[in-house]
């Protein structure tokens, strides 16, 4: 078992006494914009986020997909005065935000839960670097498959097909970062391939992991 699946975020939020706030997010709404002030870190209890990038040229880069037990926003407790990213709902979403020095007070206070908290921010960054590569490497295909995969808490969960809440082709078709006419392509093709189900909501079947080991 890997350091990091011992954290639980749980019993993170648990230590705070003070500085924490529910809020639900809608899809598509912003938990906060890329360029605005670095005062917080969020937890996602339920739901999935998206992070991006936006170049000084308006072009825009998905970095991330993260859903429940993921943290964002923890580049504050590095100094980073603004958000380097945008974070955004992609389904019905409830997240915790903890204000900075409540988070620093819990950490400092608890030396082997922050040996715990800092080996999970060390895999997700890693998951982060995969997902870059996966970008410059890998064809539209592979990186749709890929990220259906991750949608679905692949490898996380024990299932042989995992449910997706509703999410659209345009969506996906800006994570992947190709058309939404490529998306329908490889949609249908997964679909008559027998990885994927979809008729209001999306199943995922763990054989679709085949398109992403395939050469």
């Amino acid at each position: 078992m890997k350091t990091a699946d011992l954290f639980d975020g749980k019993t993170f939020l648990s230590k705070l006494k003070s500085g924490k706030s529910v809020r639900r997010y809608k899809p598509k709404t912003a938990v906060f914009r890329q360029g605005e002030a670095s005062d917080s870190v969020f937890y996602i209890q339920t739901g999935k986020v998206k992070l991006t990038v936006v170049s000084k040229r308006g072009k825009e880069a998905v970095v991330a997909i993260l859903g429940a037990g993921d943290f964002l926003g923890e580049e504050c407790l590095a100094g980073q005065a603004q958000r380097i990213s945008t974070a955004t709902a992609l389904s019905e979403a409830r997240i915790v935000r903890i204000e900075k020095v409540a988070t620093i007070k819990a950490l400092r206070a608890d030396p082997e839960f922050s040996e715990l908290f800092l080996a999970y921010l060390l895999e997700r960054n890693i998951r982060i670097q995969e997902d870059l590569v996966d970008q410059l490497f890998n064809s539209s295909e592979k990186r749709l498959a890929r990220m259906l995969l991750l949608l679905a808490n692949y490898g996380k969960e024990q299932h042989q097909s995992l449910v997706i809440g509703k999410i659209s082709q345009e969506t996906l078709a800006e994570m992947v970062g190709t058309t939404r006419s490529r998306v329908s392509y490889f949609m249908n093709k997964f679909r008559k391939l027998g990885f994927i189900k979809y008729n209001g909501t999306l199943e995922v079947h763990s054989s679709l992991m085949s398109v992403v080991l395939h050469d």
